[in-house]
């Protein structure tokens, strides 16, 4: 699709500049300016959330380049809208565009510690960590609602699974109870995500993540309770006196408990 004045509208709170063809369509829309009367641009976009039947949750990998063999996705888009995203383009498997359609249609597994009960019950399961988070933020927004990652936590934690964390989200605190269940057999470790302390430049990378001081609070808490946690410096643009400062502030947090 080429793109037009209309196609790179901003979007309040929005990460995405466009909305691209996705890739494995055989269609293709060019728009363009016939002069006659165009309706207004809305300057906002509601995000739209579906269920998703999954026959099975766990995927596997036996990549060198990735440090875990299984992984959950209870999510399939993030409505964080993170600009440097190197997921977007799974949303091209369904047909949608890694821009717009990425951040704003959210699809979610609404079976999913069902179907986690199912498969580590089998007899050929063989236990190793799982990842949750490793393609979209399993404490994205919709998740207060939802509740899907929380629901595979109980379902790992009553299992007595390895799990580990990836997110951005403050509502990780919120499952705290669990967390420090899973902490006390040493089944858990957390990694936060942080690229930046400046909140304005973080509106514009990670419109929908939570805000710098919010992701060192989860990193405060969680450590105080006893959860191993650590931090990933996210650098879409290295620049090393950001990531000293981040270092800094880690360290700072750190000395405070």
């Amino acid at each position: 699709m080429t793109d037009s004045p209309q196609d790179r509208t901003r979007y309040s709170g929005r990460g995405a500049l466009t909305n691209p063809t996705p890739r494995f369509l055989s269609a293709a829309r060019e728009r363009f300016d016939d002069g006659w009367y165009q309706d207004e641009v809305a300057t906002s976009i509601a995000t739209q959330v579906k269920p998703e039947p999954a026959r099975s949750v766990i995927s596997h990998n036996d990549s060198p380049d990735i440090p875990f063999e299984q992984s959950i996705n209870p999510y399939r888009g993030c409505e964080h809208g993170c600009a440097y995203c190197y997921a977007r383009p799974s949303h091209a498997y369904l047909d949608l565009s890694p821009g717009i359609d990425f951040e704003t249609k959210i699809f979610y597994k609404a079976d999913a510690a069902k179907r986690l009960e199912q498969e580590l019950s089998k007899r050929s399961y063989v236990v190793k960590p799982i990842t949750l988070g490793a393609n979209t933020d399993p404490y994205q927004p919709v998740e207060r609602e939802l509740r899907v990652t929380r629901s595979l936590l109980e379902v790992l934690e009553r299992t007595r699974h390895p799990v580990s964390i990836v997110t951005k989200g403050s509502l990780i605190l919120r499952d705290l109870d669990l967390l420090t269940s899973l902490s006390r057999d040493g089944l858990i470790n957390v990694f936060v995500s942080i690229t930046t302390l400046d909140p304005e430049l973080k509106r514009i990378l990670e419109p929908r993540a939570a805000a710098p001081a919010a992701r060192l609070r989860v990193v405060r808490e969680l450590c105080a309770a006893g959860v191993p946690t650590g931090v990933f410096a996210v650098k879409p643009a290295y620049n090393p006196s950001r990531s000293l400062s981040i270092f800094c502030a880690i360290a700072a947090t750190a000395g405070s408990m």
